[in-house]
Order: C-alpha cells, then structure tokens, then sequence
C-alpha cells in the first residue's frame, strides 16, 4: 500500500461490493414489502433472505477495514463526517437488524421503520464518501 489508509484491490472491492448488495437488496424489500411496489417480486422472503446474508458480509468487510482504514481516517482528519456518520448509522442497522430477528413483537413496527431510514441515510452517506475518495484520487492522477 502506498499510503496510510489506502484498501487493497480485493479488500475495497469487498467492502463496495458487500455494503451495495446489502443496500440494493434492502431497497428492493423496502420497495416491495412497505411501498407495495412489485410485492410479488420485490417484497419476497427471497430478497429478505439475500438482504440478511449481503448484510453479514458487509459487516465482515467492515470489520476488515476498522483496524486501519478507520485509525488512519481519524488521524487524517479528512471525511470525518462521513466516515464516522456511517459508524454510527451501520451500529443502529446492526442492532436494530438483531432486534427485528431477536426483538419483542411490540416493538417491532418501530424498529422496521427506524431501520429502513437509518438504511437510506447510511447509503446515501456511503455514496458520497466513496464518490469523494474517487474524485480526490482521479484529481492525484
């Protein structure tokens, strides 16, 4: 690795690749499920299943990155916000995801909503962190 920080091939690739699918499966249940959009075929046990397993990858390819991506982040001082909102959002996603499956039926409704837009917000921060990286590295070239 040339610089402090910087992911491996393999491993940026992994973690791209491990939070879009859990984010692109999410949607298409969110879509299909609470919007009734495509129920059939968006909102099916399929999708949600896919969701749960893209969603232990993710966090597998996170992990991978919090010994030094983060440590070097920090010390940086660049994208502070970014980086460290999507922490916060992936630590309210891992809960919540535990309590939908583990979780009291009572407070299920809250929690189903709760994760759904900790879930938008957490894609959305994600895009523009890995779309800022890209362009301060196109820039370099």
């Amino acid at each position: 690795m040339s610089r402090l920080g910087k992911m491996p091939n393999w491993q940026r690739t992994f973690v791209i690749c491990g939070l879009m699918t859990c984010s692109f499966t999410g949607l298409m249940y969110l879509l299909g499920h609470q919007f009734q959009i495509q129920r059939s075929a968006l909102g099916t046990h399929s999708i949600l299943v896919a969701h749960g397993i893209a969603a232990m990858l993710a966090t597998l390819a996170i992990g991978s990155v919090l010994p030094f991506h983060i440590k070097a982040g920090y010390k940086s001082k660049k994208q502070w916000w970014s980086g460290f909102s999507q922490l916060g959002f992936l630590a309210v996603l891992l809960i919540s995801g535990a309590l939908l499956y583990y979780g009291p039926e009572e407070i299920r409704d809250g929690v189903i909503d709760t994760h759904w837009i900790v879930g938008l917000l957490f894609f959305t921060i994600f895009i523009f962190h890995a779309f800022t990286k890209l362009r301060v590295n196109s820039h370099r070239h």
